[in-house]
């Protein structure tokens, strides 16, 4: 169910239009049809109870969806525009609820008197927001189907400037995702005849807000949509450019990524051996982008044939063969000067057992 706030200018020419041919009254008070002379004259001669009032015409039209047709007999849909009429604060008053039959979609009219049957004035204040909410309250109670937003809009039937407004959102919503800026949407739009201009902050270069423009109409990003405005289309851009598209690993042969694993495995334990509790320490490095789980340990600078990090780089024209290789290289240089300096510490040990024995022996 939706409701429209429609400007009436006269009585006379709305309840003409809403009592032309393919229609039929489903409810009314205070005034006699069905002749509309005779209609008009009873909301004319109410008017003069308070004759300040500019705008005496109220006129709302209530939508449905082709989905609740066959539930909206006239008795429901007449209780229902009713139901709205209390809840909208449109009491006390004449009014003509009209049901017209010439769309697919069921539909009704309510025309009343904004001069209240005691002179008092039915408020319009804040009637776009009230209808809203009042359409939302009694689609739920009712169980009636409600359109989410404007992708249920029927664009064959829209009139200037509203046929404009509904292709340019058409033209940002298609647009929008795959834009990265500004000038990627500004460049997209254009090639559909659709232009963007900004305004800005004063004499400063800052941009506070967007305008589209098509066919001679403008209207703000926030009027197209409220996801549409400046700040939001600014903070769209600002997050798409914060996203890296990864990048791909390189795929190195099964035998070069063996053979970097194992050269690895005997690093580790080499370090273990050597350095004891303190291979959980030092500076490390990841093999991960060589499809290697984990990572080695570097040892202490000036430590027999310690590796340093920047070694482990990738060489300018290098291949990414060619850098694993290295790689593998420089970790089994590694392993075999830890392991010879493993086997010379040994050495030590045992000549230094070997003097103490015969110190002892000698005394």
């Amino acid at each position: 169910m939706i409701g429209k706030i429609i400007a009436g200018s006269s009585f006379g020419a709305t309840v003409g239009y809403v009592m032309k041919e393919q229609s039929r009254i489903l409810s009314f008070e205070g005034i006699e049809p069905p002749n509309v002379q005779d209609m008009v004259r009873d909301f004319k001669d109410q008017t003069l109870l308070n004759p300040r009032i500019k705008n005496m015409v109220g006129h709302i039209s209530l939508s449905f969806s082709p989905k609740d047709a066959d539930r909206l007999t006239d008795p429901v849909m007449a209780q229902i525009a009713r139901e709205y009429m209390e809840r909208m604060g449109i009491r006390n008053t004449q009014f003509l609820i009209v049901r017209h039959t010439d769309q697919a979609h069921p539909h009704c009219h309510i025309v009343y008197n904004r001069v209240g049957n005691n002179g008092q004035t039915i408020s319009d204040k804040n009637i776009k927001i009230r209808n809203g909410k009042v359409c939302k309250e009694l689609t739920a109670k009712y169980g009636l189907y409600y359109p989410k937003g404007k992708e249920q809009v029927r664009r064959e039937r829209l009139r200037e400037p509203d046929k404009t407004k509904y292709a340019i959102y058409d033209a940002v919503r298609d647009c929008l995702p795959g834009c990265k800026s500004w000038g990627d949407l500004e460049a997209r739009l254009q090639k559909q005849g659709i232009t963007t201009t900004f305004k800005y902050c004063g004499n400063t270069d800052q941009r506070q807000g967007v305008l589209f423009g098509m066919k001679g109409y403008t209207f703000s990003g926030s009027k197209i949509d409220r996801a549409f405005s400046f700040s939001k289309l600014d903070r769209h851009f600002s997050q798409a450019q914060r996203i890296v598209t990864p990048v791909a690993q390189p795929r190195y042969s099964a035998q070069a990524v063996g053979n970097l694993s194992a050269a690895a495995g005997r690093y580790r334990s080499a370090f273990a051996g050597l350095f004891g509790s303190r291979s959980n320490s030092g500076e490390s490095v990841d093999l991960g982008g060589f499809g290697v789980a984990g990572g080695i340990t570097l040892p202490p600078g000036g430590c027999c044939d310690a590796i340093a990090p920047e070694q482990m780089q990738r060489r300018i024209g290098e291949s990414h063969e060619e850098h694993i290789a290295r790689i593998t290289a420089l970790i089994r240089q590694a392993t075999e000067a830890m392991l010879a300096e493993q086997a010379e510490r040994s050495r030590r040990i045992r000549e230094q057992q070997t003097k103490k024995r015969q110190i002892i022996i000698h005394h």
